[in-house]
């Protein structure tokens, strides 16, 4: 089988491993692709939102089945523009994707449909929204409306904080247009969780559970990133809180889209925070989580193909999800100032080090040039370790990362640390 995965992050690194770990035989293009994907598949250089490009290549490639990782390629209707050239390909259409595309759709859906969350109002004023901070209790969350590549949520301490953020985001336009509306919410109590389910558009299956570390340093301080690390499974998510999750967020979820006319064929993450009252979702994801995936997947022993496949073809229910009980933990090795400016095309040595057994290394950040890996990237590197529980999973991913360097580069040192 031809298959082609978007993206060039961590994400689809551990996808096309996983892909090619099931089963060799296929032949794996990525668009753009990275250092690291370029060494185990064939990187195309088209860009992941350049929709009607990728379906060219599709067609003209004799490409038999298209993977999609990254938001912005789903924001843009490449599912959407696949399905109308007949096309086969995983992931939703963009009027399903806005869940993640517009964090105010995503709030009104949620309220719409009893999918427990932080109460919110939404601004596309500047003025009303410095209005409506003062005297507010803190703190608060504001979050910009579209997608900013993981980093357009800020936590604002008191009304100095927040009406800097909001000029930021509405008046300097730190995001682009993804700033032009934003949401501000409660601020919720409680410990982040990562719940994620394929759907076929009528059927769901949920993944292992998982957490990841958003904020840049030790400690959860710092400003929030992408994610600078994770583990699975999540000793916070318990059969309890699964329980809760499947009733309360996830049964609703998939109500609401069929309600709304909106068949949704991928991967829906749920992040979730685990309040005292149980667990609510602080917002939704239309794609495979990124680290989590790089801790996912490496426990998934049945065949991704063989889901991808049968999610577009609305068989789902007809398979059932193994998962080794290994634990995952994975550390990201990032560049100096991320997630501020920082620099590119430094060179990583250290990774043609042995790392040992279910040890992986998944490129998040790089290119190759001359026959040399360079940093391309804020995230850069992704090392991910299997083990026989959490700690020496976590041992062996920080074995591995502490062979790697690159000028500048840093990483927490307390991912998987206990709670």
């Amino acid at each position: 089988m031809r298959i082609l995965v978007i993206g060039g992050g961590g994400r689809e690194h551990a996808i096309i491993w996983k892909l090619n770990k099931d089963n060799p035989a296929h032949e794996i293009f990525c668009a753009p692709g990275n250092g690291g994907i370029g060494r185990i598949a064939r990187n195309v250089p088209i860009d992941a939102a350049d929709t009607a490009s990728l379906a060219r290549f599709a067609e003209e490639n004799g490409v038999g089945f298209t993977v999609v990782g990254p938001e912005a390629a789903l924001a843009a209707g490449i599912a959407d523009e696949f399905a109308a050239r007949g096309l086969k390909i995983f992931g939703p259409a963009k009027a399903a994707a806005r869940l993640e595309s517009s964090k105010d759709f995503a709030k009104r859906f949620m309220k719409k449909y009893g999918v427990p969350t932080a109460d919110f109002e939404t601004f596309d004023r500047a003025e009303d929204g410095f209005s409506y901070i003062k005297g507010r209790k803190y703190p608060v969350v504001i979050k910009a409306d579209g997608l900013a590549a993981g980093k357009g949520v800020v936590v604002c301490r008191n009304e100095e904080d927040a009406s800097r953020t909001l000029a930021d985001m509405m008046n300097s336009r730190k995001y682009g247009d993804s700033g032009a509306k934003v949401v501000i919410e409660e601020y919720m109590e409680g410990k982040e969780a990562t719940y994620m389910v394929f759907s076929d558009g009528g059927t769901f299956l949920p993944m292992t559970g998982a957490h990841d570390y958003k904020r840049a340093l030790d400690g959860d301080f710092g400003a929030n990133t992408g994610g600078m690390g994770s583990v699975s499974p999540s000793a916070r998510f318990t059969a309890e809180i699964e329980r809760m999750c499947l009733e309360r967020i996830v049964k609703p979820t998939f109500d609401g889209l069929r309600k709304e006319g909106l068949r949704y064929v991928g991967v829906l993450y749920f992040e979730l925070m685990l309040t005292a009252g149980g667990p609510k979702v602080i917002e939704y994801n239309c794609r495979f989580g990124d680290p989590e995936t790089e801790v996912v997947l490496p426990r998934l022993k049945t065949d991704l193909f063989s889901i991808f496949s049968a999610c577009v073809d609305g068989k789902l229910g007809e398979l059932s999800l193994e998962w080794t009980d290994e634990a995952a933990v994975c550390v990201m090795a990032a560049s100096g100032g991320y997630p501020g400016e920082y620099r590119k095309g430094l060179e990583i040595s250290g990774l043609e080090d042995d790392f040992g057994r279910d040890v992986h290394v998944f490129h998040a950040g790089t290119a190759e040039k001359g026959g040399r890996i360079l940093t391309d990237g804020g995230r850069v590197l992704c090392v991910s370790a299997l083990g026989a529980d959490e700690r020496n999973a976590r041992e062996r991913a920080y074995d591995a990362v502490r062979k790697i360097n690159f000028e500048g580069m840093f990483f927490r040192s307390d991912i998987g640390s206990p709670e």
